[in-house]
């Protein structure tokens, strides 16, 4: 069996449970690896390459089928929550219908830093679907801290996204020991250096993290939201839940954690946080522009 770079495969020793792709193969004293990123969870590994199995297209037809599955009732949740916040929203601008009033809404505008643009690119797609104003930047973990200050002064967000791929490794460290995780460190000092520049937990809200990320490190650095509190796998695509609940929520209100991560793919064993205050502002009149001919 040849595994190239490119090739989805599975590990054999762990009874092929998730799919990834091959992104680099390394050589050393005659032993092949591969370095291996999570096709649906934001998980980063190695593996030699006699551990490797080529995934086929039916195999991976079936896992896809059931991630879109999980992925599509999670958005039919966000949907129905999004509907609520905007029928309360309506009611409250009207004063109980008895206006007819046209009103309009701005949602938290979102910086989002990916450390893989595949997953960047599948996270954009659904901050569009979502109607959730989005910038997107790929970065390399190692990399984030040393310029999320002048993307903060670009985009000027209301909301900061710190993710990428991450793992914790036994052998290397205690749970609690950041050198035993692949990127936390890096995410750590880039929640350092976001709130070097903002602060305040309600003027930039901030989520951070991956797969098995150091969740306390996180929190305690300043992030409003992390990954990953029992060290589990988490989706390619929570981030975008948990940020997209934020900004639909009126500044008026705080978001209780347990709203936030009920309803995401992962679940609270993968996401956590800290009560946060929503982003949404409403404003009226809203003014319909019409171009008229001119003959």
């Amino acid at each position: 069996m040849m595994v190239r770079v490119g090739d989805l495969v599975g590990r054999t020793s762990h009874g092929c449970d998730l799919l990834f792709r091959v992104i680099e193969i390394k050589e050393e004293n005659g032993q092949k690896t591969a370095i291996l990123y999570g096709e649906d969870v934001r998980l980063i590994a190695d593996a030699p390459i006699h551990d490797l199995v080529l995934v086929d297209e039916g195999e991976y037809s079936k896992r896809a089928k059931r991630e879109r599955e999980k992925v599509e009732k999670t958005f039919r949740l966000f949907k129905q929550d999004y509907q609520l916040i905007k029928q309360r929203n309506e009611y409250y601008s009207t004063r109980g219908y008895s206006n007819d009033i046209h009103y309009f809404q701005l949602p938290g505008k979102v910086l989002h830093i990916d450390g893989d643009p595949l997953y960047l690119r599948k996270c954009l797609e659904l901050y569009e679907k979502m109607n959730v104003p989005v910038q997107g930047v790929y970065c390399k973990e190692t990399e984030m801290h040393q310029k999320v200050g002048q993307l903060i002064d670009e985009y000027r967000p209301d909301i900061l996204v710190i993710t990428g791929h991450d793992a914790y490794t036994k052998a290397k460290g205690k749970v609690t020991d950041l050198k035993a995780y692949r990127h936390s460190r890096y995410f750590v000092e880039t929640v350092r250096e976001a709130r070097k520049k903002i602060p305040s937990l309600d003027q930039l809200i901030i989520f951070a993290g991956a797969c098995q990320s150091h969740f306390e490190a996180l929190i305690h650095a300043g992030a409003n939201f992390a990954s990953s509190p029992s060290r589990i796998n988490i989706h390619a695509l929570d981030p975008v839940y948990v940020v997209a609940k934020i900004s639909y929520t009126p500044f008026m209100d705080r978001v209780q954690v347990w709203d936030i991560v009920k309803n995401t793919i992962t679940g609270e064993k993968g996401l956590g946080g800290i009560e946060t205050r929503g982003i949404l502002r409403t404003g009226m009149p809203f003014q319909l522009y019409e171009e008229k001919s001119q003959g």
